[in-house]
């Protein structure tokens, strides 16, 4: 079995403080990241092969790299913590029980692409989150590890946590970032990309939360222990969740060759009642559904792709024998029905 590392600690009573953060070796990699130069940082994220955790899969280390070096303006760094995708809890997990790995990386990724501030933006039902989150925070920064003049380097980053209104539309990075300014959370188009065009009309940097969270490892393991994790071009630890008709639903991690089969017997125990799987969705509900027949597929961005869905934000809701496939759209439809953001014509019409 794999041994975890975003979630090594999630099941000790105080891993999310930052006491035990610092004990168990939290913010070393920031200190060896504030001696690296930025490019120095971007070139290891790029090296390790990270791809973006939020459900597009784009490498990490490229879209650092598009942030125009010469604007003048402030540069921003936004984490998409907004998770509203049914059947995707694996964000939570890390606000909740490791929330220090995700402010580390927050630093790392402002250094990396030369931002001084970054918005941590959450669910709008998140609301206990926000409260645990905001005084972990505050200790983070009276220690020194976020705030002005990071542990007398003269590395300024503050983070800042904005809790969203709800809105499933604000899981797009563009409509993230409307809501951000205070407007209805409605997609931009593209182009001008955020990495140009952004929060307040500068640079702006859009990473989901498990992304960030993968950037100290990255840092302190180096680019090619991280690689060598997980079939080429899918590499690093992955956080997938399952849910639906499985005995032991929850989040699991593991490298991204792991099949759709042994998430649902190794790890999640197998089918509740012992029934017969009826179908899968691989990467929450906006992803096509998947019968048994691809159950010996990968759990990477490539695999799904090859066997016609998307692994999207590795929600895997599992359906039995005893259901009815018929509900199971017009419960989605409902749902995105309710959820529109009303903008584009296909989706308010058509739904």
């Amino acid at each position: 079995m794999f041994e975890p590392v975003l979630t090594k600690y999630v099941n000790e009573p105080n891993g999310y403080t930052l006491e035990f953060y610092v004990e168990h070796g939290g913010y070393r990699a920031m200190k060896t990241a504030l001696g690296m130069t930025p490019d120095a940082i971007v070139d290891s994220v790029k090296k390790s092969g990270l791809r973006g955790r939020g459900g597009a899969g784009f490498p990490t280390g490229l879209k650092w790299s598009f942030v125009p070096k010469d604007n003048p303006k402030p540069k921003y760094l936004c984490v998409n913590a907004d998770e509203s995708e049914p059947g995707t809890f694996k964000d939570h997990v890390l606000l909740e029980r490791n929330p220090h790995l995700l402010f580390e990386g927050c630093v790392i990724a402002c250094r990396a692409i030369g931002a001084r501030t970054c918005y941590i933006y959450i669910r709008g039902e998140f609301y206990h989150l926000q409260k645990q989150m905001e005084a972990e925070l505050a200790k983070a920064r009276a220690a020194g590890y976020v705030g002005k003049n990071i542990l007398g380097t003269g590395e300024d980053c503050d983070i800042w946590i904005h809790r969203g209104a709800g809105a499933y539309e604000a899981g797009e990075e563009t409509a993230l970032i409307e809501s951000l300014e205070g407007k209805r959370a409605q997609p931009r188009l593209k182009p001008p990309f955020p990495a140009v065009v952004g929060l307040y009309g500068c640079p702006t940097v859009v990473n989901n939360v498990e992304t960030i969270c993968n950037v100290p490892i990255i840092i302190e393991k180096g680019a090619e222990w991280y690689a060598a994790i997980g079939p080429e071009k899918n590499t690093g630890p992955k956080l997938f969740c399952i849910s639906g008709h499985v005995k032991r639903p929850g989040v699991y991690e593991g490298p991204m060759d792991t099949t759709l089969r042994q998430l649902i017997y190794d790890y999640a125990g197998g089918i509740r009642g012992d029934r017969q799987i009826k179908a899968v969705i691989p990467g929450g509900s906006s992803t096509p559904v998947l019968l048994p027949d691809k159950l010996d597929t990968h759990l990477s961005f490539d695999g799904m792709a090859a066997a016609g869905s998307m692994l999207g934000s590795a929600a895997v809701i599992v359906m039995d024998e005893t259901t009815s496939m018929v509900w199971v759209a017009k419960n989605l439809i409902r749902f995105f029905k309710h959820e529109s953001c009303g903008k584009c014509t296909p989706c308010r019409e058509g739904v």
